[in-house]
């Protein structure tokens, strides 16, 4: 399933040098600001590189994140927060904005602007590994956990870490809410698609299939509504993706939903639900082509081209003959104008995200080193830092190659 999702771009960052020369003025605290560099670089090299495993994510963030929160969490007992954390500037540009950057003066807006970059990274992990050829069960499984992992950070990241920012995320940003909602409501309807090609493959029951599928249409929907009111610029290539996988699912559903009717021998009502489903079949197909001329920030993924997609049309199509046959020879049912409703509700298979928790306080922040950092003398001037107003050249990603489609998801 190459190119089967849209991935918009990892965000940038500016160098972050934690060179606190007079305010660090023990060798501990000193080789806390050292290890917080070397461990940021480290991060920031781990999100392009292809060989890395989530395993390898996980430990290279930790030891980031650990290190960070002595720079948020109160070390003295006797406030609220890091008397440190507003000592260093960061710089993010976002998924949307291009190379344009935010700045804050704060480690939280640190934590969660890197934080939501590893989130993208199990989003794209996914997507790479969905464009295997003969993808595995164990792969197949794996993509499933790293989207539930990227749409439990996000809303992690939204409901407990993004609240604390002293200044509020700007409109549009990342870090607001309608991106965040927009991208924990796709990670999860990405992980029901892994579900619904699994369930398909193992032939279980058509009403099962019918239900996953019109619940991930359903949020495929609310993803594109989050997004109606963002500026179409950054958001309407977005839109276009997220209508058309909304389009192609209500197609599963309808499609599938026709096989149960007949199953229960309500043959006009089949027949009248897979019309439904060659409907919106056309829509999808439509919107594949406006997506892929809709200028915007992201990968171009080619659902038209999947052989999932191809095997849907090829469904619906042999589906409704069989029905249009069965009922002239057998049922003689009037066909009604109207499409059987859709109140189709899942027991089984809906992806929740997976909760996200931070690693604990690295061993090297402890109270008596925290009271080596003297905000009194104020950081030394850093020839070596980087400007504040130089551009942020965007992460430039791999470029993997397309492989054959099989039409599988697990095989």
């Amino acid at each position: 399933m190459t190119h089967w999702f849209h991935r918009n771009p990892l965000k940038a960052t500016a160098p972050a040098s934690f060179n606190l020369y007079g305010v660090a003025s023990s060798p501990s605290a000193n080789k806390i600001c050292n290890d917080l560099r070397t461990a940021r670089v480290r991060l920031i090299d781990t999100f392009t590189d292809s060989t890395c495993t989530p395993e390898i994510m996980k430990k290279v963030s930790d030891d980031y994140f650990s290190l960070l929160q002595g720079f948020i969490l109160p070390l003295d007992g006797t406030t609220q927060e890091s008397k440190l954390r507003f000592i260093h500037n960061f710089k993010w540009t976002d998924t949307l904005q291009g190379n344009i950057a935010s700045a804050q003066q704060d480690a939280v807006f640190e934590l969660v602007s890197m934080a939501f970059n590893v989130a993208v990274w199990y989003t794209k992990l996914a997507s790479r590994l969905s464009g295997k050829e003969n993808i595995t069960e164990d792969e197949a499984k794996d993509v499933h956990r790293s989207l539930k992992i990227a749409a439990g950070m996000f809303k992690t990241l939204k409901e407990s870490h993004i609240p604390r920012l002293i200044t509020p995320a700007e409109k549009g940003r990342d870090l607001e809410a309608r991106v965040l909602d927009t991208y924990i409501i796709q990670s999860q309807a990405e992980a029901q698609e892994v579900t619904i090609a699994r369930a398909i493959e193992l032939k279980h029951n058509a009403s099962l299939i019918a239900a996953l599928a019109y619940e991930t249409a359903n949020f495929y929907q609310k993803a594109d509504h989050t997004l109606n009111t963002l500026d179409p610029d950054c958001s309407a290539k977005w839109r276009k993706y997220l209508q058309l996988k909304q389009t192609f699912y209500m197609a599963y559903a309808h499609c599938y939903h026709g096989q149960t009717i007949l199953a229960a021998d309500k043959c006009g009502e089949a027949i009248r639900s897979l019309q439904e489903a060659e409907k919106y079949y056309s829509q999808a197909e439509a919107l594949c082509k406006e997506y892929r001329q809709t200028k915007g920030p992201g990968s171009t993924a080619k659902p038209s081209e999947q052989l999932f997609f191809l095997k849907l049309g090829t469904l619906i199509k042999n589906t409704l003959e069989k029905c249009q046959r069965e009922n002239g020879f057998i049922y003689f049912h009037k066909v009604p104008a109207e499409a059987p409703a859709l109140e189709l509700k899942a027991s089984y298979g809906l992806a929740e995200p997976t909760p996200f928790e931070l690693p604990e306080l690295s061993a090297q922040c402890t109270p008596e080193v925290y009271a080596t950092f003297d905000l009194t003398k104020g950081p030394k001037d850093d020839k070596a830092k980087a400007k504040h107003d130089e551009e942020i050249k965007p992460v430039k990603e791999p470029d993997l190659k397309p492989q054959k489609d099989t039409g599988c998801v697990i095989s």
